[in-house]
């Protein structure tokens, strides 16, 4: 199979297409009826990321449904810190769940599992076999600052205050953590794409809570780490990176990061992106996820000013961030029929 032929892969690779490939975060998932059926009879959530027949079968969901130019792998992003030792759960309606939390314990004294990672590689497999060979097949890890947030405050936060404060009064300690997030990331991602992922993205959804200098030290170096170290192993291997909330700071991630192609979340005013960011790299983005869930004039005014503000840059479309669960399929399928020209 020529990269050529599959419009996602040979975007990220530089190529622009007559229409831009179509993606969405979160595609698999809560809006669909089939997959709430299927979680109906599975359980928990983290159950569902480490049964490999179930998580590829909700990875291959919405590609059987809408045709989709990639498929996201269905895992999480705490998994790692699971793997580096620490007890993961989700509380029903609150949320992850990480303990000890890292803010009172010391890295150390995690006992590292990395066998918990075995069933994502083998869901990885799964799906390699089972998608169309028009679609690309797109892995995930979390970045490390995002990842470490949880890893320290033991769950989500609205302002990252625990990590921020440890980043600020213990650096030395803190960097540690991130450094075993960097560590167990690259062989992660080199994990999935030996066992089929054709790119993959790093999602850094906390990174807008940090100072220009704190965003310099804990977003830009690390993802450029792991860009480094993965390139090295898989160089013809595509990476996106998604560091949402960066405003006027994403020039900088950009150029210093060294990722393949640039996400955008809804706050970017994607006409300036396009002016500010390298004119050479692929962007990926950046629908609002509510404008999706409105519907009707205001999804297309949000599609149009999205399509015509990139109109020589190679562009992924996709949303700014997560699809949310009320989001009607619908409103899905008219947005498939407006990017692809229908």
């Amino acid at each position: 199979m020529k990269a050529s032929s599959k419009s996602l892969l040979a975007t990220l690779r530089g190529v622009r297409q007559e229409r831009a490939a179509l993606w969405l975060m979160r595609q698999a998932g809560r809006y669909l009826p089939e997959y709430r059926a299927l979680r109906a009879t599975k359980g928990g959530f983290l159950e569902l990321c480490y049964d490999p027949e179930t998580a590829a079968e909700v990875t291959l969901q919405p590609i059987r449904r809408f045709g989709f130019d990639g498929a996201i792998l269905f895992s999480d992003i705490l998994v790692v810190p699971h793997a580096l030792g620490q007890r993961l759960w989700f509380e029903t309606g609150e949320g992850p769940r990480l303990a000890p939390p890292l803010v009172d314990s010391a890295l150390a004294s995690l006992e590292a599992a990395p066998e918990r990672l075995d069933a994502v590689y083998a869901t990885v497999a799964r799906v390699a076999a089972a998608l169309p060979p028009q679609t690309t097949f797109l892995g995930f890890a979390g970045s490390p600052w995002t990842v470490a947030t949880y890893m320290v405050a033991g769950q989500g936060s609205k302002d990252q205050a625990a990590a921020r404060r440890m980043a600020l009064s213990d650096p030395a300690a803190f960097g540690a953590i991130i450094d075993a997030i960097v560590d167990l990331s690259v062989t992660y991602l080199s994990g999935q794409i030996e066992q089929g992922v054709e790119a993959v993205q790093l999602f850094d959804s906390w990174a807008g809570s940090l100072s220009p200098a704190e965003f310099e030290r804990w977003v830009i170096a690390p993802n450029a780490e792991i860009v480094r170290r993965l390139k090295a192993l898989h160089p013809d291997t595509p990476i996106i990176g998604f560091p949402k909330g960066a405003g006027g700071k994403l020039a900088a991630y950009a150029r210093g990061v060294g990722a393949d192609a640039i996400g955008l979340d809804e706050t970017v005013d994607p006409a300036w992106a396009n002016d500010i960011l390298p004119g050479h790299l692929p962007v990926q983005g950046n629908l609002d996820p509510l404008a999706l869930v409105a519907g009707g004039p205001a999804l297309d005014a949000a599609i149009n000013r999205i399509l015509a503000a990139f109109p020589e840059r190679p562009h992924i479309f996709n949303l700014g961030h997560g699809i949310v669960p009320d989001t009607p399929i619908a409103h899905v399928e008219h947005l498939i029929r407006r990017v692809r020209g229908e």
